[in-house]
């Protein structure tokens, strides 16, 4: 069983799921998650026709996020059909932000939860620059 505020980012993933922009793929991605200050924070996928400047689900409630003025998330719920994990590209994003953050991944389909990792599982030896 989800606590409330997961089911709440469930909720929210679910919901920009049907925003996305997928007109190529056909395969539609919503992400939410919360920050480090309890924002909420929505993203979903934006193809387009030239394929590397595709952006996704993950990578655009990151970009909100910062937006937003935050750097740190705790959790971020990841909607798709069949609960696909996030791309190297996002797992990488995620890791600038949050490697002991969890990730949630819910099938679309069935709205349930399928798996959760922390971002740290998802890709052990993330690059960081040396400070």
């Amino acid at each position: 069983m989800l606590h409330k505020q997961e089911e709440e980012l469930v909720q929210a993933a679910l919901a920009v799921q049907d925003q996305a922009y997928a007109p190529y793929s056909q395969f539609a991605v919503g992400a939410a998650l919360r920050t480090a200050k309890g924002t909420l924070v929505v993203g979903c996928n934006v193809e387009n026709a030239s394929y590397g400047l595709t952006m996704c689900a993950e990578q655009a409630a990151v970009a909100a996020m910062i937006a937003g003025g935050e750097r740190e998330f705790g959790t971020i719920v990841i909607a798709s059909r069949g609960a696909v994990t996030p791309c190297g590209a996002c797992r990488q994003v995620l890791a600038e932000f949050g490697m002991n953050s969890a990730v949630v991944l819910v099938d679309s389909d069935t709205h349930e939860v399928q798996h959760r990792w922390l971002v740290k599982e998802l890709l052990p030896g993330a690059f960081k620059l040396l400070s």
